[in-house]
């Protein structure tokens, strides 16, 4: 019965520990970012995104992101990528995401590709006009390490 009793209070120290290393995944941002709709483009060319209010409230604030690194080009040094919230198998790339399941980062510093989860945290700027860019930009962007389950 002690050796239960040890094993359980192991499991509750660690898990508890492991809630002090990182306490922001699951993001609280990402499902605000989900909640998007789109509409035509009067032109005719994209969809222009319609974000909600509580969205429009976040632009040009400083948000935490955990996500994935999805390279633009190699895995080498980097400072502009994809940060999605799915890992790269599941991502807006490989058709089971939206378009709203990524941002575009831009870093201050450049950062070495990890296929671990990360957290950028960044000013967030929303995209309803520029259809060369994602609909997320994280600019001013800021690399905060891997994320430690």
């Amino acid at each position: 019965m002690k050796h239960v009793l040890l094993a359980v209070g192991l499991a509750f120290a660690i898990s508890a520990q492991a809630q002090k290393n990182y306490t922001g995944f699951p993001s609280l941002v990402w499902p605000k970012l989900y909640d998007i709709t789109y509409q035509k483009d009067p032109k005719g060319e994209f969809d222009k995104p319609i974000f909600t209010k509580e969205v429009k409230n976040l632009n040009g604030k400083e948000v935490v992101l955990p996500g994935y690194i999805i390279p633009f080009q190699g895995v080498t040094k980097e400072t502009h990528f994809m940060l999605s919230s799915l890992p790269i198998n599941a991502c807006f790339f490989c058709g089971v995401g939206g378009p709203e399941g990524v941002a575009e980062v831009f870093l201050s510093k450049a950062i070495s590709y990890t296929d671990k989860p990360v957290e950028i945290k960044g000013k967030l700027v929303l995209n309803d006009s520029n259809p060369e860019q994602m609909i997320y930009l994280l600019v001013d962007a800021e690399f905060l390490g891997e994320i430690d389950f």
